[in-house]
């Protein structure tokens, strides 16, 4: 699995192919997802005293981002998200 650095966060972004009508949209006419599953957890982010200070998020949450937020990564065939903790919005319960 992938292990991120410092304090970036692994991302399994949830894709909503159907509108609520249940139209399948085409791929150019969705719009990015922003709500994902924390798969993978960095260390944190180190501070200017040398201190690490942990990520607010754990693996298993379910979180908001930033719609443009972070790079997509394939790995073993499925796509993930690597994005900063400051990218994240919230945490739904």
């Amino acid at each position: 699995m992938l292990k991120p650095l410092g304090d970036r966060v692994v991302l399994k972004a949830e894709d909503e192919e159907q509108t609520v009508g249940g139209i399948v949209l085409a791929s150019n006419a969705k719009n990015k997802p922003t709500t994902g599953t924390v798969v993978a957890v960095g260390p944190g982010k180190t501070l200017d005293n040398g201190q690490v200070r942990e990520l607010s998020v754990k693996e298993g949450d379910k979180v908001l981002f930033d719609k443009y937020a972070g790079s997509e990564v394939e790995y073993n065939g499925d796509k993930y998200l690597v994005v900063h903790e400051n990218d994240l919005v919230a945490v739904v319960d």
